[in-house]
């Protein structure tokens, strides 16, 4: 009874909120702050491990703890807390989340303190939408600062405000988690991380350990050898050197089963199910404007390019779909347009050993459109003009089709730098043996049949892979003419639909320009299943590179790319020499007119029908509507994936919650009226034990309610009256009624309602989250199957089954009650 004094120091209570000595917070901050960093590093790849990264991670992990130091050291309330948190949220947020909104980069703003409120919501999508790495625009950052700051926060609480340490680990492995969830599937040392971070935890725990079998705080053994401090050292130091072998052991195990226990698939995060929002109907192809560079705009100078070398180009967008209409950028293709995060660092798939990088400095003069212009593979782009800095933050960028374009279009007067890496410039010899990459190319409609017709006649009895490509190439360009309708050349209709497409090659002498033989190759190489696409860019007649070169509208080419194994996309062009031009016929002499005679009308004609190779031009494709999988599903999968993994995280406490519920109501309905008022009585008992009151083994109800009255005194003697009328009811003669079964589970939902008015908040969680009262009856069940199992002390039937045991226990309780 005196251990469970409220001012006893021995009391669990007060020993829970006594102050540790310093050294105590210090190391257990270094343990969960390295704990926390491993778990952040798996942002690093997403983040592309910048200093603004780790300075927000560093910072929130400290503020965190500090923040949790707070609030124990000085007996902080719950809001107290949630606002020091707020308030340091926006202080340091300025700072480690929004450097690029903020004032000289310390000083908050109105803007930082708008991404900053938004961001607790909006940053998480986008950190998904946005291609890694993600930079620091935006907000960004609050993914890393919040969820550091927040779990550190969490960990501090639960190491030095709950009992049990293990509590903590589950902000730190929240933690781990965020970090594999938001990362990318580039994980950063997974072995090694993983490895460290178990070693840290176990270590940590283990510690702990030792350091509560040294403190009396009313639920540990004191049964440690004092008189022998030298052997309490050298046991903890063999059991530390016996546990880091074991680490060490399995790290090794596991680093060297890793390539064998690895899936063959890479690995699925979040961003994987997260659909860019990029629409790809809202932007026209760019070869639509192709005959507007080269007849309307020839003089016009549309771009100033600066180190572009010999032989490359300048390149707008690489198409690979077609309606019969248009060809243009595959609209289902929208996810591959991931927006970019940091524009000066911007991630490629692929091999880049044999692209040649370099880079280009480019002006925009009468260029306008969101196509935005570039020499291959982007690495990044630098915006030259600090006012222009939204277009850097609107760009969007397809690895795949080596595209990026810009929301908000380019305008006269932009000027950027562009690190590229230009296309592969493979040799004949080098493709002689290639074979056409298995690529998923997207499905052409209204392809003109002639076209079909025409590549199985030009390709013949080409076999290899670059021979097949090389007859298509060849036949279109050596046999038609260019022209592009201009002034002095022979008259070329624009457009590039399957009406002019058929026109071109039917017609006896064929005339275009790179527009129509570059669609011309491209579907009828993909009829012969080649993976082919075409390219829409600039390069100039003469290259200077150590000049600025100005491309003009006449500088316009398209050109057609396929895709070879092992290899990537090679250039071909299909479109003739510029001497290739027809000779305009010869005006004919005028004829003298004749005087008009009236003619008989002309005899009634039948339609003619067409030939079957003839196909009209379609007047309008029906596009089909997107289904509800297509529209929503990407949105349908991020929240059951983030519903799943909230209900994986809850499904502890709420497995709790219903045994809980289960036992309370076998408690209250099952067996006789007496027993269900021994459960009420055992009730009040597992209602003390989520508390921290533990019953003794062997007391009595009335020793047992007194333990729970002195650690509760505002319950006064409610928990003896609870224990007098279960004694009642369990030993008295008489039979209890339902009005008295009922009126006593009444007064045991009043006793846990006071208990719980009595503590804070947070405490009440514990207690009713707590699985300690369920594992007591669980070992207290164990152990009464192993005495009952027990035979008596001179063999046969157990002592409590003996004849007259029962009569004689229950004489005993009598006359203790008598006493009393």
């Amino acid at each position: 009874m005196n251990a469970m004094n409220p001012m006893n120091p021995m009391n669990p209570m007060n020993a829970r909120n006594a102050k540790l000595p310093m050294w105590r917070y210090g190391l257990d901050a270094g343990c969960l702050g390295v704990a926390l960093f491993l778990g952040a590093l798996g942002l690093a790849d997403a983040y592309g491990t910048s200093a603004h990264y780790l300075l927000a991670c560093l910072g929130g992990i400290i503020a965190g703890l500090a923040l949790a130091w707070a609030h124990v050291y000085f007996r902080l309330r719950a809001w107290q807390t949630m606002a020091l948190f707020a308030g340091a949220y926006l202080l340091l947020g300025t700072v480690l989340a929004t450097p690029r909104e903020a004032l000289f980069g310390v000083l908050p703003t109105f803007e930082s303190l708008r991404v900053l409120l938004a961001g607790v919501v909006f940053s998480w999508k986008d950190m998904l939408t946005v291609a890694p790495p993600v930079g620091s625009y935006g907000g960004v950052l609050i993914v890393a600062f919040l969820s550091t700051a927040l779990t550190g926060l969490l960990a501090g609480l639960a190491a030095w405000r709950l009992r049990a340490p293990y509590w903590t680990l589950l902000p730190l492995l929240a933690m781990f988690v965020v970090g594999i969830a938001f990362g990318t599937r580039d994980v950063p040392l997974p072995v090694l991380r993983g490895g460290a971070f178990m070693a840290v935890l176990v270590g940590w725990l283990a510690w702990r350990r030792h350091i509560g079998s040294l403190v009396a705080d009313g639920f540990r053994s004191l049964n440690h050898p004092d008189d022998d401090v030298r052997s309490v050292r050298e046991g903890l130091i063999r059991r530390v050197g016996i546990g880091a072998v074991v680490l060490l052991a399995a790290s090794g195990i596991t680093a060297a089963a890793a390539p064998l226990i690895s899936p063959p698939t890479p690995r699925q995060v979040l961003r994987d199910a997260v659909e860019p929002p990029v629409d790809l109907y809202t932007y026209p192809s760019p070869l639509t404007n192709f005959r507007k560079y080269t007849k309307t705009m020839a003089e016009a100078t549309l771009l100033t390019v600066t180190g572009l070398p010999e032989g490359e180009r300048v390149r707008l967008a690489a198409l690979d779909s077609y309606n019969g209409m248009v060809f243009n950028l595959d609209p289902k293709s929208g996810g591959n347009f991931a927006p970019v995060g940091d524009s000066a660092d911007i991630r490629g798939s692929g091999s880049a050993a044999q692209r040649a990088a370099g880079e280009l400095e480019i002006g925009i003069g009468d260029y306008a459109g969101v196509w935005l212009p570039g020499g291959g593979r982007l690495a990044g782009v630098h915006v030259a003009d600090e006012g222009r800095e939204q277009l850097a933050r609107s760009l969007f960028y397809s690895d795949e089709a080596e595209t990026a374009l810009s929301s908000i279009g380019l305008q006269k007067g932009d000027s950027y730098t562009a690190q590229v890496q230009f296309p592969v410039r493979a040799t004949d010899a080098e493709l002689e043996n290639a074979d056409f990459a298995q690529l998923r190319m997207p499905e052409l409609a209204n392809v003109p049949p002639l076209a079909a017709a025409k590549s199985v006649q030009y390709v013949g009895s080409a076999r290899t892979a670059l021979q097949r490509a090389r007859a298509l190439e060849t036949a279109l360009k050596t046999g038609g003419f260019l022209s592009s309708g201009a002034e002095g050349q022979v008259p070329s209709l624009s457009g590039h639909g399957a009406g002019r497409i058929t026109s071109l090659l039917d017609a006896e002498d064929p005339i275009g320009d790179d527009e129509q033989y570059a669609v011309a190759m491209a579907l009828m190489a993909r009829e012969q299943g080649m993976p082919a696409r075409v390219v829409m860019g600039f390069y100039p007649e003469k290259y200077d590179p150590a000049a600025a070169v100005e491309l003009k509208g006449s500088d316009a080419h398209a050109w057609v790319e396929i895709a070879f194994e092992s290899i990537g996309w090679v250039t071909f062009d299909p479109t003739p020499d510029d001497d290739e031009q027809p000779t305009p016929p010869e005006q004919e002499p005028r004829a003298v007119p004749q005087p008009q005679v009236l003619q008989p009308p002309p005899p009634e004609q039948q339609d003619a029908e067409l030939p079957p190779e003839t196909a009209p031009e379609p007047q309008e494709v029906q596009e089909e509507e997107p289904s509800f999988w297509e529209t929503w599903g990407a949105l349908v999968i991020g929240t059951a994936i983030g519903l799943g993994s909230l209900l994986l995280l809850a499904s502890p406490f709420l497995l709790i919650l219903g045994l809980k519920l289960r036992r309370r109501r076998r408690r209250a309905q099952a067996g006789s009226i007496g027993a269900r008022i021994a459960g009420g009585w055992q009730e009040v008992l597992s209602q003390g034990t989520d508390y921290g009151i533990i019953a003794r083994g062997g007391a009595t109800r009335r020793e047992n309610a007194g333990a729970l009255a002195a650690g509760f005194p505002v319950l006064g003697t409610l928990p003896l009256e609870l224990a007098a009328r279960a004694d009642r009811a369990t030993f008295s003669t008489g039979v209890p009624g339902e009005d008295e079964a009922a009126n006593y589970w009444r007064d045991v939902d009043d006793q846990a309602a006071k208990m719980g008015a009595a503590t804070s908040f947070w405490r009440r969680q514990r207690a009713r989250f707590s699985a300690r009262s369920l594992l007591h009856e669980w070992l207290a069940a164990l152990s009464a199957r192993g005495a009952r199992a027990a035979p008596g002390p001179l063999g046969g039937k157990p002592a409590w089954r003996r004849p007259g045991a029962r009569a004689r226990t229950l004489g005993k309780v009598h006359a203790m009650e008598t006493k009393e």
